[in-house]
Order: structure tokens, then C-alpha cells, then sequence
């Protein structure tokens, strides 16, 4: 029988959490509060927020559902954890970021764009005589609605002569046709086009135009047999080869291709017009033909939300036609939601691929508070990531609705004016990977003074003021603009050559835009380097190690023990990724997949290799008494003791350890590694290379997903490239990085329409006093204050 003193703890109990690196934790959370969770990265917070108490929750929710609809759903695995009581369903926010895609937009998002596409169908102005449409008919992803002539894009991509043949001079060997792909590929279209008997050997310009015309415009596909010249010790026998015009394949590694490098060089041959038929409102004429409020959907759609709901207030005001006030003012009060969290300066039409991490997440969480969920707990990584100092007291706010909703808050952050206002803090420890892992503090914000191990601890009680740096001494000028883009009109900016800047401003305040434009062409600017926070590679077979080159020193060194020289193994057997040397059965991944049937797939170590990823023979050879596998098994600390006599293997390693990765394994796949760890990843392999040249370094938002200590760690590489004669750029919510920095450019004042100008601009000491600028205050509070 259950106990009635346990049917009513108000606490979530958690015990002998073993998920990643947390050490067999214990640990009592209390429910209907805003617990956040600190620790330096890597400490094992996550892996206890999402990895452990998140995952639980999903999985006992999973199953009470239909065994058939559980394959359906992607889950995640059964969590390390002996036991977890008082546990409610859980609500997940991560920031994720799905497949790019052109068709999800902000309002599809937040599916505002349902509600705003009911309104014009049932209370919108038709033209006379016109049917009544469905919803359906307004959105330009379906096919009721969808222009015919873009398929909904609302724009179309077309090239010509001129992109395609950019020296026609050249003949067709020579690489006249420069949007063909290279290697075989190339050289197929041309033996195909040879033995259809076009001459390519004379220079492009000299052939007819009728024929240059076929060539790159046909939308024929003749096949014809190809007779292959003979190459010395190579047999190359007749084939049927397929020809395919070069506008035709340009359009299609455009549309259809999954890698990125290869859509933008497709790109390159391409020019982009609104559609002539849609003229880029994406939908069809009978649909563009209903206004409400005097405006066509396309053109609410493309208004900020804030303009959004001014232009519908009047329809939901009393004395209306009830339909268009009841829909109006549902919509008005979701739109309120999404700009109460800093968003308003967004459209419904802004597509989510052109949107921060911080921005989708913020846009779910507007979804959630809609919900009216209560008695749930949401588990929120990092939602202050990407917000301006102003806008994170508006987000306290909202935190702060949701739990008087009944619900429990789990925060995983950083952002220190977020971790004061917790009602509980769970500070995990004391430092990264195998260091960390320990609950040091679980308990309210203000007892965690008295602990002394807590790298939070510093930050939270013991701040004292950033010094002012030194004045720059005069020199050169990076100079851009004038700058018209997106919110941008007509601005420059000069950035001092060899010093620190930070641009600041409030989230959509232009700050990406400006900052994009800023290229490394200028005259003796040397190169430029763009350090974001993008996967370092998509699949398990990138890590840490192949990424920064090092993989091919190890590589180097095991194939010159006497071992692999004796049974003739080369550099390629100890390569997880080719035939050879890697485990088979697996293909070299570590793990297989098993099919349950009616259950989800799920993976489990190879039963051949038992996840070493190479074959017995392969893992015969040792270097220093470790296989390749154990090797790849090295933290990058364990691996710079290991390497510490081989140079080339000891750069990268140090460099890792400089920018404060030295808790990550160095076989860690790419896809285990959050946003601010590829970052520092790129961030490493770059400190490695030998700087000559003056390098323009730029970084976006580098602090995003890093505790205080690890930004001081970050900011002493970034002083140490300033140091070097290089230049930094960094945009910058951080008000302790902006405050270090030698000069600052805020744009402002505020987001969308109602920022892209620079509103202050010099020392931090000087922009800390503008009365213009929304970030002086913030900056202000961290140059002179001890705690803020």
C-alpha cells in the first residue's frame, strides 16, 4: 500500500544518477520552483537536468503509449539512474535547431500563422462574386495554397550565360563551364558532350550560339557511349553516359542537396528575383485577392509582430463582427507573449533558418506559456542565451508566470541575473568531465557562499569591477559601409586595427549584419577568420581529433612502431572511417543498431569490437603500451601527458587546454559536442596554425553556453591574439566581456525597425555613458559595481 507521507513530497528525489560523468549523484530538488542549475561546462548540470531527471520523464511518459506509435516517436535512451521519485511529466526546451528549412518561418513556429490564416478565411474582405477559401488556401506549404510558378518560395532562382561561363576564353577541357562539379563528374559531362561531337577543344566564344545554347540550357538528357581516352596502367571500358545541361544541374544541386558547401558553390552560378507571378507573397492569385484590415496576408505576414498587432487592434475592439473580433483578439494576445520575451521586432514570415538558437527556443517557450500547462516540469537550457541584459528581465518575468502556473522550473544557465533569482540552486562540480559530476550545492542561492569548492561561488558573492583597459593608442582603421541589410541603412562602422571590440545592443538590433559585413579584403588586413558556433561535422565519425588535425599524428605515429611496420600496416589501417583496419561488423561507428520490432530501434555496443571500432589484428599494435582505441579514449588533459615529447601532437593539445577543453575525450563525437565547445574547437584548431599575417578574428557571441570561468578563460585567448598583432570582433551580450574589451560599437536603440544604427561607440568607459544607448547602464553596472 502506498505510504501517504510519499504520495505528497514535495520534492523530486533523485538517486545514484550515473548519466556521462556524474558520479552515482544524490539529490532533492523541490517541486513548484525555479531551480537553476550552474557549473563550469562540462561539469555534468545537463546530464543531470535533461540527461537524468528530463529523459525519465520522457521515458515513463513513452510508456503508456501503443507500442506501434512508440517507433514513431524519436526517444531518448533509459537514463544511468537508480531511482527517481516525486518525478511529474516534463516539458523540454532545448536548443535544438531542426533541418534548415525555407518553409519554417516564425509563425509556423509559434502557429500564429494557423490562427492569422482562420482569420482570413472567415472573416476576410473576398473580391465580389469570389468563393469562400479554406484556411488551407493561405499557406504556401500546401498544395491548395502555393503559387504554381515558386512552389510557395516566394522567390526563383534562374542563371546565365555570363554566371555559368564567367572566361570564355577557355574551352570546354580548359573548364569553361565553371558551374560544372569537379573530378569525375566533370570530366564525364565532357567526355559526353565529346562524343556527342560538340568540339571541346576549341575556346567557348568561338562555338556556335546555338550550340552554347544546348549546352547549358537544354533540358534534354541524351545517352550516348562513351569511349574513354586511355590512361597509362588504367583500363577504362565503354560506358553510357548521360548528359545533363548546366542550368539543369546547377538547379538541382540547389534545390536537392543536403550538403551546404555544395549549395552555396550552386549558388554562386545563381541569381534570385521575388517570383513575377506571386511577386514573392509565396501564394495564389484568388488567395492574395482577400485583404483584412486592408492588407493582403503576405503583407501582414512581413509586418513585425508589434506592427502585427496594431494593425489588428482595431478589428478586435468592441462593436466589430464578432467572428473577426473573437479571432483578432486571440491572435493579439498570443502575439503579446512572444513580444514580452524581446521578440516583437520578428515577422511571421521569418524564416527559422535565419534565427539565433536563443531566438527558437524564446519563440517555444511563447508556445508553451500559451499552453496554460500546469503541474509539469519544464526543463530550459540556457534561455538567456542570446539576450540582451534589458531583455533577460523580461524573461524573469515569464519564468516567473510559468511556475505561479503550478508548474516546476528547471533552468540550466550561466547568465549570473538568472542564478540570483532562482528560488533553489543546484551547483555541479568542482571542474569538467572526470574532475566533475558532483552535486556541491543543492539549496537556496544565498548558502552556497560557504562552498568553498564552487567555481559559481567567485562569481556570484566575490565580483569585483572589470578594470578599465588602457586608451587605445591612435593606429589603423577596419572601415565597412555603407551597410544596407535588414534593419541596416546606409551604416558604417570602423573597427581599430590590433585591438579587442565588442558590438552590443538588444537581440535584433542589427548587431549579426554588421558584423557579417566586416570582411578581410581591406589592404593589409591579412585573412579573415569566422569562429561561430556550428557543428564542428553532423555525424559520430567527426570528434575532436580528426577535426583539429591531430588524428593524422596519431595515425602517423602507430604506423611507425615496429609492430605495424612489420606486418606492412600504413597510415590508413588505423583509420575508423576506410576498410582495413576498422571493425566491419560495425563499419568502424562502435555500436550497432537493433530493431525491437514494435519497440524503437536502439543502439548497443558492436558485439565484435565491443565499441573499440577497429578489428583484433588492428588492435594489436601498441603505442607506449595503448591500442589506437584507447588512445582515442584519452581525455585531452591524460593525452597532453601522454604526447608530451611529440611537437606536433603537443600543439593541438595545448591549445585545447588553453581555450578549456581539456575534460573532452579526443575520439567525442561532433554530434555529443554543444555549440560552445565547437566553438572553442574551431576557436583551438586556428590558435594552432602559425600566425604571420595580421588575421581578422570574428567571433558571434562566443560566451553563449560558458560559466564565467570558462569566459575568463575564452577572453584571455582572444587578449593573447590582440597581444599578437591581430584583430577581434565579437558580438557580445556579455556585459563583463564588453566591459574588457578596448572598444565598443552599440547599435541600437532598440530591435527590427526600431534599431540598426550605432547609437554610441569608443572606450567601454565612454559608451557606459550614453543616454541613448540601452546597454550603457548594464555596462555601467559591470565597469564600477562589486556584485551588480
Amino acid at each position: 500500500m502506498l505510504d501517504p507521507a510519499s504520495a505528497h513530497d514535495p520534492y523530486i528525489r533523485v538517486r545514484g544518477a550515473r548519466e556521462h560523468n556524474l558520479r552515482s549523484v544524490d539529490v532533492d530538488i523541490p517541486r513548484d520552483t525555479l531551480t537553476v542549475f550552474t557549473g563550469v561546462s562540462g561539469s555534468g548540470k545537463s546530464s543531470l537536468a535533461f540527461g537524468t531527471v528530463y529523459a525519465e520523464a520522457q521515458r515513463r511518459y513513452f510508456e503508456s503509449v501503443a507500442p506501434y506509435a512508440r517507433r514513431l516517436i524519436h526517444q531518448v535512451g533509459a537514463p544511468e539512474v537508480g531511482e527517481i521519485t516525486g518525478l511529474p511529466p516534463a516539458v523540454s526546451l532545448e536548443q535544438r535547431r531542426g533541418a534548415p528549412s525555407a518553409r519554417s518561418s516564425v509563425g509556423t513556429v509559434t502557429t500564429l500563422s494557423n490562427s492569422l490564416r482562420m482569420l482570413y478565411s472567415r472573416a476576410g474582405d473576398y473580391p465580389p462574386g469570389a468563393p469562400r477559401l479554406d484556411s488551407d488556401a493561405f499557406s504556401p506549404n500546401t498544395a491548395a495554397g502555393a503559387c504554381p510558378s515558386c512552389h510557395g518560395l516566394g522567390r526563383i532562382h534562374e542563371t546565365s550565360e555570363e554566371l555559368l561561363v564567367p572566361d570564355p576564353g577557355l574551352s570546354i577541357r580548359e573548364g569553361a563551364v565553371a558551374s560544372w562539379p569537379g573530378a569525375w563528374q566533370g570530366k564525364n559531362l565532357r567526355d559526353v558532350l565529346d562524343a556527342l561531337g560538340h568540339d571541346v577543344d576549341r575556346p567557348w566564344r568561338e562555338l556556335d550560339p546555338k550550340d552554347r545554347e544546348w549546352i547549358l540550357f537544354t533540358e534534354e538528357q541524351p545517352v550516348v557511349t562513351v569511349h574513354p581516352v586511355r590512361e597509362a596502367g588504367r583500363i577504362q571500358r565503354p560506358y553510357q553516359g548521360t548528359y545533363t545541361g548546366a542550368r539543369r544541374l546547377v538547379l538541382r544541386t540547389y534545390a536537392e542537396s543536403k550538403s551546404p558547401a555544395l549549395r552555396a558553390r550552386a549558388e554562386r552560378f545563381l541569381t534570385s528575383a521575388p517570383c513575377p507571378v506571386c511577386g514573392g507573397g509565396r501564394l495564389r492569385p484568388e488567395a492574395l485577392a482577400v485583404t483584412f484590415a486592408g492588407r493582403t496576408i503576405a503583407e501582414l505576414a512581413a509586418l513585425p509582430l508589434t506592427a502585427l498587432a496594431g494593425a489588428l487592434a482595431p478589428a478586435a475592439a468592441p462593436g466589430g463582427p464578432e467572428t473577426a473580433r473573437v479571432l483578432a483578439g486571440d491572435l493579439i494576445a498570443r502575439i503579446a507573449t512572444v513580444t514580452e520575451l524581446g521578440l516583437g521586432y520578428l515577422s511571421l514570415d521569418r524564416t527559422t533558418p535565419t534565427l539565433s538558437s536563443g531566438e527558437l527556443q524564446r519563440l517555444r517557450l511563447a508556445t508553451q506559456l500559451r499552453a496554460g500547462l500546469f503541474g509539469v516540469v519544464y526543463v530550459l537550457d540556457e534561455p538567456s542565451a542570446g539576450l540582451h541584459p534589458a531583455d533577460t528581465e523580461a524573461l524573469l518575468v515569464v519564468l516567473d508566470r510559468l511556475k505561479a502556473a503550478g508548474n516546476t522550473v528547471f533552468v540550466v544557465e550561466h547568465h549570473l541575473d538568472v542564478v540570483r533569482h532562482a528560488d533553489w540552486l543546484v551547483d555541479v562540480g568542482p571542474r569538467a568531465g572526470e574532475h566533475g559530476g558532483r552535486v556541491l550545492h543543492s539549496g537556496p542561492p544565498e548558502l552556497l557562499a560557504r562552498v568553498e569548492e564552487s567555481a559559481t561561488r567567485r562569481f556570484l558573492f566575490d565580483r569585483s569591477p572589470v578594470p578599465e583597459r588602457p586608451a587605445l593608442a591612435p593606429g589603423e582603421w577596419l572601415r565597412t559601409g555603407p551597410v544596407t541589410r535588414h534593419n541596416l541603412h546606409g551604416v558604417d562602422a570602423a573597427f581599430p586595427r590590433g585591438a579587442l571590440t565588442a558590438v552590443t545592443g538588444v537581440s535584433g538590433s542589427g548587431k549579426s549584419t554588421l558584423v557579417g559585413a566586416l570582411t578581410g579584403e581591406g589592404e593589409g588586413n591579412g585573412r579573415t577568420v569566422t569562429v561561430d558556433q556550428k557543428p564542428i561535422g553532423r555525424t559520430p565519425r567527426s570528434n575532436l581529433a580528426t577535426y583539429t588535425g591531430l588524428f593524422d599524428v596519431v595515425r602517423r605515429l602507430f604506423a611507425e612502431t615496429e609492430e605495424a611496420r612489420a606486418r606492412g600496416y600504413k597510415v590508413g589501417r588505423f583509420s575508423f572511417n576506410v576498410p582495413g583496419g576498422r571493425c566491419e561488423t560495425c563499419q568502424g561507428e562502435g555500436f550497432v543498431s537493433v530493431e525491437l520490432l514494435f519497440l524503437p530501434s536502439t543502439y548497443a555496443p558492436c558485439p565484435d569490437c565491443h565499441g573499440a571500432r577497429y578489428n583484433p589484428e588492428t588492435l594489436q599494435v601498441r603505442l607506449r603500451g595503448l591500442t589506437i582505441s584507447e588512445v582515442l579514449d584519452l581525455t585531452v588533459e591524460s593525452a597532453a601527458e601522454f604526447f608530451a615529447d611529440v611537437p606536433a601532437a603537443a600543439r593541438s593539445l595545448s591549445t585545447l587546454l588553453d581555450v578549456g577543453l581539456g575534460y573532452l575525450r579526443l575520439g567525442q563525437p561532433a554530434t555529443e559536442l554543444s555549440g560552445g565547445e565547437a566553438q572553442r574547437i574551431k576557436l583551438a584548431a586556428e590558435l594552432q596554425r602559425p600566425r604571420r599575417a595580421h588575421t581578422l578574428y570574428v567571433l558571434d557571441e562566443p560566451t553563449t553556453g560558458l560559466h564565467p570561468a570558462d569566459v575568463e578563460v575564452l577572453v584571455r585567448q582572444l587578449r593573447g591574439l590582440v597581444d599578437g598583432g591581430h584583430t577581434v570582433v565579437v558580438v557580445e551580450h556579455d556585459m563583463d566581456v564588453a566591459a574588457g574589451a578596448d572598444w565598443v560599437i552599440d547599435l541600437g536603440p532598440g530591435g527590427g525597425e526600431a534599431g540598426g544604427r550605432i547609437v554610441a561607440e569608443g572606450p567601454p568607459a565612454r559608451v557606459a555613458r550614453s543616454a541613448r544607448s540601452l546597454t550603457a547602464p548594464y555596462l555601467a553596472r559591470a565597469l564600477g559595481s562589486v556584485t551588480g
